[in-house]
């Protein structure tokens, strides 16, 4: 089987890079090497930047109706070549075909919301806001963008990214994660085809190198970055220094607090799909469950019910769960798990070792459950990014609120309860960005901004909704007054009066 090789994208062709910086691209559930990707030179990123920049000379001046249907063309394409990009992300990512399927359809809905770019980037008018003067505002796109992704979502984070800071009029630079490309490079291809002109969608490759290029480089207007807090915080710091508009969305530990008085088998159910799906590897999945009062009595069946759950490759459908991205990635899991029992928590079953007939080079955990866990262990401070699920007992809603808020990231947390007030309260009290009521991962609705808070986010904006038509334009606020013409002739009072 031939290895693909993958491509830059600089002025709307696929260019082979000339870097002698290759890394191999893996299939996880086989160690098999699909593809190779080139760690991008210095002088091939400002190549792809310039090209962006030439082509927002005429691309800021598109017409908001063309733009509109460029992306309604977007849309559609993705929408008919959705197997083939959920298998390109399952191959390369390796979680389940179904899981794939799902993540191009959370990031084709963000395409959709673009297609309502003739009403999302409108400006404000105050007329006679003074005698006969009027003021209004316009907004007006920035320039060229960038975008740098995690390899946990090769579809849905670029998503977050491109489609609405193109169809705001910016062009655009997109480092996708080098462990899982091709799928977004395929997704790049669609966008091209839908009709986006030479040179304002361009790809580069690389790592930190490149990564520190794109957050320092006086050209670039504008950064959104999705990953770990630790390259976030580094890259907003350095892209704040350059004079950057930034947005880092970074590292969580999503808490779901389930109350007694909770749908016992659809809390359970849930839980266990959020925690485990993709293997764990989503910054929403929910890590830490915090069980209140008598829902303690739950543990079991939660354990149990994790216990059957099914670990294969992502191409079987019926697995709940696949590999991990990578052999460091299962690595680190079982060692986070190793540290756990060291620490003290209660290993209620453990995923380490685990076997997949047919596969046994892949990197698979199976699904692991600690009981007991405090907030001073580590397996609770850091993000395992794996499928690891904490389980932490209170007395009372008000512990549970506590015990959410003093962590310090504020990604996305979710309460099971069937009362009103219950909900009501944890909405208003807990200090967190995201909030799912019986919902186990509350990632909003595209046309909802994305509004992680507190150590998972950096930056006033976040992705999607009205927050990324905002981050992606400058507002610029126009007081205009015209007074009428003096010693006019009378050739131009009478054009003035026909019209």
């Amino acid at each position: 089987m031939s290895v693909r090789e993958i491509p830059m994208v600089i002025d709307g062709q696929s260019v082979p890079s000339q870097s002698q910086d290759w890394r191999d691209v893996i299939n996880p559930a086989t160690q098999e090497v699909v593809a190779r990707v080139p760690f991008c030179t210095a002088e091939e990123v400002d190549r792809a930047v310039a090209s962006a920049k030439e082509a927002f000379k005429t691309w800021r001046k598109v017409p908001l109706g063309k733009r509109m249907r460029i992306m309604l063309k977007l849309q559609a394409l993705i929408r008919d070549n959705t197997a083939e990009l959920a298998a390109l992300i399952t191959e390369e990512h390796g979680k389940t075909l179904p899981d794939a399927e799902g993540e191009v359809g959370r990031g084709l809905e963000v395409v959709e919301h673009a297609c309502s770019i003739t009403s999302l980037q409108l400006g404000e008018l105050a007329e006679n806001a003074g005698t006969e003067i009027d003021v209004y505002t316009l907004n007006q796109p920035l320039g060229v963008g960038a975008g740098i992704t995690a390899f946990n979502f090769p579809i849905m984070l670029p998503c977050f990214m491109f489609p609405l800071a193109i169809a705001t009029g910016n062009t655009f630079l997109l480092k996708p994660s080098e462990q899982d490309p091709s799928s977004t490079m395929r997704l790049v291809e669609l966008a091209h085809e839908a009709g986006i002109p030479p040179g304002v969608l361009n790809v580069v490759h690389g790592g930190p190198e490149v990564a520190n290029q794109i957050a320092d480089h006086p050209d670039i207007k504008a950064l959104s970055f999705i990953g770990s807090t630790h390259v976030g915080t580094l890259l907003y710091n350095r892209a704040a220094a350059a004079g950057k508009r930034m947005q880092s969305m970074m590292g969580a530990k999503n808490h779901c607090v389930v109350m007694p008085d909770a749908n016992r088998s659809q809390a359970i159910n849930n839980l266990l799909g959020s925690a485990f799906g993709a293997a764990g590897q989503r910054c929403m999945a929910n890590s830490v469950v915090v069980l209140v009062g008598e829902a303690r009595q739950w543990l079991d069946e939660l354990v149990e019910g994790a216990r059957q759950m099914t670990v294969g490759p992502g191409t079987q459908r019926d697995a709940d769960l696949g590999p991990l991205v990578s052999p460091q990635a299962r690595e680190r899991v079982e060692h986070l798990i190793d540290v756990g029992e060291k620490e003290g928590a209660r290993l209620m079953l453990d995923g380490r070792g685990c076997q997949v007939d047919g596969y046994p080079d892949g990197n698979f955990v199976g699904p692991t459950v600690f009981a007991d866990v405090t907030a001073e262990m580590t397996i609770y401070r850091e993000e395992i990014f794996g499928p690891v699920l904490c389980v932490a007992g209170v007395d009372t809603l008000s512990d549970a609120i506590a015990f959410v808020n003093a962590n310090p990231n504020g990604n996305g947390t979710s309460i099971f309860t069937n009362s009103g007030w219950v909900a009501k309260r944890f909405e208003r009290d807990i200090d967190v960005g995201q909030v799912g009521i019986n919902v186990p991962i509350p990632v909003p609705v595209a046309y909802f901004s994305f509004t992680g808070s507190r150590g998972s986010k950096l930056g006033d904006l976040g992705p999607n909704g009205k927050q990324a038509i905002a981050f992606w334009t400058q507002t610029k606020t126009v007081t205009a007054r015209w007074f009428e013409p003096e010693n006019v002739s009378s050739g131009i009072n009478s054009t003035i009066s026909m019209h």
